[in-house]
């Protein structure tokens, strides 16, 4: 079968999606009996599901979406590529036009001296890289023992082994044997969930300066790097205190551990910046991208790598590689992307003009009863479901359950939130215009209406003891 535009019936497909599908993040069963939502086309931030109901995408897909849905020239770009080379690899003293393009590109966008790119399918795969990058980095410089990666708990780096030990996901680490070795995870910069009665500011040196405290634990001998998301998005869109990267750089600076930053969300625009390091201040060694480098057209992602590391692992054979590391044609429809978000001027608008629009508009959330903070950096946001503001309570049911229920009545308002605990999270798609951020507000508003009045009608509206 191929493009299926007259469709067989919803409950159809929803019978094969469960009899052959294993979703991802998603209990099967249970998926089965609801039916998935079958989605069928999309157009700028909206999509239609296989019965015509329209959904604004107030998370860009997963994230990545920042181009927004339905541009016709990156499906051309795609197709030119495919017809003119739509396959080799990059091993054997081998490349080809639209990978040396594309790791050109990115030179010229990324700051610092990050010009140097190891191109993966994936976030996941540019994490499982990283890894090995730095471990044979400091090997290759005389060093092999600084083979520990210091994370954070609750950060997101993918879902391979590699990536998910890196990540500080405790669900995840449940299942599969994970963390893989020689993984440290250290407390994350969550002030409104862990801060208690301490000033942000105060917090955020604190949770900094863990870092050092994990190095002298382990041995700064042991120690080759750390990995942070300048934002950590899957974790609930955490904003950390101002204080906090400053000293995350000056901690690293000072023991010369290589410093990562995972950008496969915040990078491409998603922060008002081309990228999360510009706006937090970081000058890392290494960087991850993934999603919007491509805006989910095609699966891309990468480690760019600045010139020092490079030159170290240039002099040896790194033994390394993906059968589609720059693939040519998610290379050519990446590079069509970044040429419109550089041309049209959407990173810089988003930036100056929605991003504001949006920090007014979802910052007056926190007037609602049901929230007790509402965060917002570039476009994306998150907003902290509890039953009493004061004392920033967590609910009495288990953790979640508000999130969720609130996630629903978000798609029977026709608006698409993400739910992360009883924390919601956008990330919408970096050309949505002022109306429809009006729309979002009023949809998420409702949804808070349905949710407030629902915990109170089960008797629910309850902090834990």
């Amino acid at each position: 079968m191929s493009l299926i535009t007259n469709h067989m019936p919803t409950s159809e497909l929803q019978a094969l999606d469960a009899a052959h599908h294993l979703h991802p993040f998603t209990h099967g069963h249970d998926l089965a009996k609801k039916g998935a939502r079958v989605i069928t086309r999309a157009k700028g931030v909206t999509l239609t599901d296989s019965d015509g109901n329209e959904f604004l995408d107030a998370m860009a897909g997963l994230w990545c979406v920042n181009l927004g849905y339905g541009r016709h020239e990156l499906a051309e770009a795609a197709a030119r590529q495919m017809k003119e080379l739509p396959y080799y690899n990059t091993f054997f003293q081998t490349t080809h036009v639209p990978a040396i393009a594309l790791a050109d590109r990115l030179a010229e966008l990324t700051p610092y001296d990050l010009n140097n790119v190891f191109f993966a399918s994936s976030g996941s795969e540019a994490n499982d890289t990283n890894i090995r990058l730095v471990r044979t980095y400091w090997q290759e410089k005389g060093h092999p023992q600084k083979n520990i990666i210091i994370t954070r708990k609750n950060a997101y780096h993918g879902s391979s082994m590699g990536s998910a030990s890196l990540g500080g996901m405790a669900y995840m680490h449940a299942q599969g044997g994970m963390p893989i070795p020689d993984i440290h995870h250290i407390d994350q910069p969550h002030w409104w969930a862990e801060g208690g009665d301490m000033d942000p500011n105060e917090f955020g040196l604190q949770r900094a300066r863990a870092l050092e405290e994990a190095i002298l634990e382990l041995g700064e001998d042991r120690v080759g790097a750390f990995i942070g998301e300048p934002i950590q998005g899957a974790g609930g869109v955490i904003i950390p205190p101002e204080t906090y990267w400053p000293e995350i750089q000056r901690i690293c600076d000072k023991y010369n551990i290589l410093l990562i930053a995972d950008e496969v969300i915040c990078g491409f625009g998603r922060t008002g910046k081309w990228f999360g390091s510009e706006t937090m201040g970081i000058r890392p060694h290494i960087m991850t991208v993934a999603k919007g480098i491509s805006s989910g057209y095609a699966p891309v992602g990468g480690s760019i790598v600045c010139d020092e590391v490079a030159e170290v692992l240039n002099n040896c054979e790194f033994s390394h590689g993906y059968t589609y590391s720059g693939h040519p044609v998610t290379c050519a429809v990446a590079l069509e992307n970044l040429r419109i978000l550089d041309e049209e001027g959407i990173v810089e608008q988003a930036g100056s003009e929605t991003a504001p629009y949006l920090k007014e508009k979802w910052e007056s959330l926190a007037d609602h009863p049901l929230v007790g903070e509402a965060k917002v950096i570039g476009l994306m946001g998150s907003i902290a479901l509890t039953p009493d503001k004061a004392s920033r309570a967590k609910f009495a049911s288990v953790a979640g359950t508000v999130g969720l229920m609130c996630r629903e009545h978000c798609f029977a308002n026709s608006l698409i939130m993400r739910h992360v605990g009883d924390r919601m999270v956008i990330s919408p798609p970096l050309i949505i215009t002022k109306d429809e951020v009006d729309q979002l507000i009023v949809r998420a508003s409702r949804a808070l209406d349905l949710t407030h009045k629902q915990l109170i009608d089960e008797g629910m509206m309850k902090a834990a003891s």
